[in-house]
């Protein structure tokens, strides 16, 4: 026995020893892509030394004698920070992930070949300006130098995941920048999608009954469209339910994860310290790392400092020294879902105004590792790509014999969006920021803009121009083959909703309506906010003039008007009624979250147990409401519609017959529905928290899922990649929180602010930004992640120009030499 014993020990030992020496060997081949940020490089494509300072927060301060040597150390800098995920998202722009991915993800790669956005990105090269061409030719030699690094030095193939994945790099090219923007307007678009679920709701409920789920925002409802099947004639499939490309490499988001974001600014009458105030928080999925790189340039028009998008030369959200800018998602109606019929005696043409046409067609392989290459055929029509009907669920609203298309601004192959960034950059005032507007095509954004003298909205992108017969406007799907509805062209850039000087002296955008214009020029019957706006409009009234912190508070603001808004209207009959009940019953459990939910402001705050209450409650509530007269389809609505809860309980046109459940013999009220959701929420609550209301937090369930996108999934890995944290907020609070919605997690936060920044125009080096991870997307960088606890706090690092500033706490100053010069 004891022969036995040591034996084990010995081969218990031995293992111990080995995988202590395979985690050494790991760890050093894994720590060669860290780079040593005080590091010298001679290199040929440059015109003069540059330096990229990096202060103590690992933000560069990038200075240079021309403007293209500095675009160059961007390109530099990202690579070095960030070069794998600039592949990926290259990638994932160009159809390609199948082949270091395999099967996973060959749906997504089949979606991004239809749309073809590289190719039209590979267009759009000529189309810049040649300022423009210069900074994006200049960056890629930048970026392919760092990669030229890797290969000379065995710098650990750059990143970590190149081990586990392919190590191609190929070399980076001024398209696949331009093919990024594209990207990012996929990802910040969503009037597909809810014109699909439009047509869909239609084909199951009368017009009235659509209005009230799908309202327009504010005005008449969709029950002054005719119906989608007056439109469409079908049949159309059997309803089932729908396929999602599910996956965290996938572009794809559903409807109530695409863009938003918050801004406000306030004129220098408005302000305590006598400068124009800008805050701006885009919310997009959280990643890790973050989708944003914070950077500073030094431009011969000044420095710029912001926040960039990692493969992008240029600073998207951010300020100079004369100007600050900041975007928020437009809602601009810019897709257009088409219906179009295919000619029954030759498939390859399809119907148009003027008879049969045939499909420009071409054919595109798809190579997937350890897999055959999968072989599609792209179609496109007049007006625009052929859809596959596997993705959308535009099986479900295309009828036998036809096929979808899409209009969309995006698909532009000479989109100067790009060149409109670069110019922002340099502006020097409002005026010249506006101007620089004009070449904005997509995606459309509320452009936020102050300077030393005020403040201005433009809104950016090209305004599809249609025509005011369109059977549709634009909310449904409609023929394509009908004149009407087809685009004609875009507005002039005179069109745009602008707003400059405003007389209250206060700007702000949470993604809600922003003009009440008839259609065509209307902009968009779809908007990505009703509620934050009446938080956000209490807060800016609550005082005269505004400073810094006043609109810090704002941004970190987490009182949701949506629950002090609804909880009065379905609690009405229920708080404060009803018989004791003992201690253990259903009916004491909902009494004590009743009389918590009684006494609370609304605040959406992670220590508290009431939100997470609430949120369950209004999620089993709209589900009661809507499941039995939408079936499969009632899944579409995974997010809390605060508009239509609120005309349910309003009895709003009628609304409140939602509340009775059409296939059970009773009718019920909405008071009914109204506990029976609270009760089952608190025995899903119960189930996952334990039996102590009390003790329930918010934050337990809200942590922000700052995951990575390609070794999230893996066993082990992900406790190492994966930066997960207990925050407040919500679905629509200023300091947002979107849920996951679906899943044994529903509560999740999956999006919000990734980027914040406050610019005091009074004092622009006291402006502040801040991002939700860290600078490098190396896990074992110590600045994966060294943002993300101020960010979870709520706080901010100093957003300074001030080159002593960054120089000295730097932890680390690298030095680029023209490769001519050392010779």
């Amino acid at each position: 026995m004891i022969v036995v014993f040591r034996w084990l020990l010995r081969i218990f030992t031995g293992l111990v020893v080995l995988a202590l020496a395979v985690t050494l060997i790991g760890y050093y081949f894994l720590s060669r892509s860290l780079p040593d940020y005080n590091e010298s490089f001679r290199i040929e494509g440059l015109s003069g030394p540059v330096e990229i300072v990096r202060n103590d927060a690992n933000v560069p301060h990038i200075f240079g004698q021309t403007d293209e040597d500095v675009y160059f150390a961007l390109g530099f800098a990202h690579a070095q920070d960030r070069l794998w995920q600039m592949v990926t998202m290259r990638r994932t722009a160009q159809g390609r992930l199948s082949e270091v991915f395999g099967e996973r993800t060959l749906k997504i790669d089949e979606l991004m070949r239809r749309y073809d956005l590289y190719g039209l990105a590979q267009s759009s090269v000529e189309a810049q300006d040649p300022e423009t061409r210069a900074a994006l030719e200049a960056y890629a030699r930048g970026v392919n130098a760092w990669i030229g690094e890797v290969n000379a030095d065995a710098r650990g193939r750059g990143a970590p995941e190149f081990f586990l994945f392919s190590n191609e790099i190929a070399v980076w090219r001024p398209a696949d920048s331009i093919a990024l923007i594209k990207l990012m307007a996929l990802q910040l678009s969503s009037h597909l999608q809810s014109e699909v679920l439009r047509a869909r709701a239609s084909l199951l409920l009368p017009d009235a009954r659509v209005a009230d789920l799908l309202p327009d925002v504010p005005g008449a409802g969709v029950i002054a469209l005719p119906s989608y099947a007056s439109l469409v004639p079908g049949p159309f499939p059997a309803l089932r339910k729908a396929e999602h490309v599910e996956d965290p490499l996938s572009p794809f988001h559903t409807k109530a994860l695409s863009g938003a974001s918050n801004a406000w600014a306030a004129a220098p009458s408005h302000s305590a310290a006598g400068g124009s105030l800008l805050a701006n928080d885009p919310h997009l999925g959280f990643t890790a790392p973050s989708v944003w790189y914070l950077a500073r340039l030094q431009l011969a028009s000044g420095g710029v400092i912001g926040a960039t998008l990692p493969g992008v030369p240029a600073v998207l959200l951010g300020r100079s020294n004369r100007l600050g800018w900041a975007l928020t998602s437009a809602y601009l109606d810019d897709q257009d879902i088409h219906i179009e019929e295919v000619n029954p005696e030759n498939h390859e043409e399809y119907r148009t105004p003027d008879g049969w046409k045939r499909f420009e067609t071409r054919r595109s392989i798809i190579k997937v590792k350890d897999a055959r290459p999968i072989t599609i055929t792209l179609r496109w029509t007049d007006n625009g790509p052929v859809l596959p009907g596997t993705h959308y669920d535009l099986a479900a609203i295309t009828p036998p014999g036809h096929v979808a298309s899409l209009s969309w601004t995006a698909l532009s192959p000479a989109d100067t969006s790009m060149s409109a960034a670069v110019r922002l950059m340099k502006a020097a005032s409002i005026d010249e920021a506006i101007e620089a507007g004009r070449l904005f095509v997509a995606p459309a954004q509320n452009l936020m803009l102050a300077d030393t003298q005020g403040v201005a909205l433009q809104t950016v992108g090209a305004m599809p121009r249609r025509d005011p017969a369109h059977q549709s406007k634009g909310r449904m799907p409609s023929p394509g083959w009908i004149a009407g509805n087809r685009w004609q062209g875009t507005f002039p850039y005179e069109e745009n909703p602008r707003v400059v000087a405003p007389e209250t002296g206060i700007l702000g955008n949470t993604n809600n309506k922003t003009v009440d214009r008839p259609f065509p020029l209307h902009v968009s019957f779809d908007w990505g906010d009703t509620q934050r706006i009446q938080r956000w409009l209490a807060l800016m009234k609550s005082r005269e003039v505004h400073t810094r912190e006043s609109f810090i508070e704002a941004q970190l603001d987490t009182v949701s008007p949506t629950a002090r808004n609804l909880l009065p209207l379905v609690a009405a009959d229920l708080w404060f009624t009803g018989e004791a009940a003992p201690e253990g019953t259903p009916e004491r459990l909902r009494q004590r979250a009743l009389a918590l939910l009684a006494e609370w402001n609304g605040e959406m705050n992670e220590h508290l147990p009431e939100p997470l209450i609430y949120m369950a409650w209004m999620r089993a509530l709209q589900d009661r409401l809507i499941r039995d007269e939408l079936g499969p389809l009632a899944d579409e609505f995974d997010h809390l519609q605060p508009d239509f809860v609120e005309r349910v309980y309003r009895n709003t046109d009628g609304a409140a017959v939602w509340c009775d459940i059409i296939q059970s013999a009773a009718t019920e009220s909405c008071t009914d529905i109204a506990r029976m959701a609270l009760d089952d929420a608190l025995v899903r609550l119960t189930e996952d928290w334990g039996p102590n209301v009390e003790s329930w937090r918010w934050g337990d369930a809200h942590q922000a899922t700052h995951d990575h996108p390609t070794l999230g999934q893996v066993p082990v890995l992900r406790y190492f990649v994966n930066i997960r944290q207990s925050t407040s907020g919500g679905d629509q609070t200023l300091m947002r929180g979107v849920s996951r919605g679906t899943g044994p997690n529903p509560d999740e936060n999956v999006a919000g602010a990734g980027y914040r920044g406050v610019y005091d125009f009074a004092d622009p080096d006291s402006s502040v930004f801040i991002t939700s991870t860290g600078q490098s997307g190396h896990p074992l960088s110590r600045f994966y992640d060294n943002l993300g606890e101020l960010w979870r706090r709520g706080d901010y690092i100093p957003m300074s120009l001030d080159p002593g500033l960054a120089r000295a706490a730097a932890v680390g100053i690298t030095h680029l030499e023209p490769l001519a010069a050392a010779d």
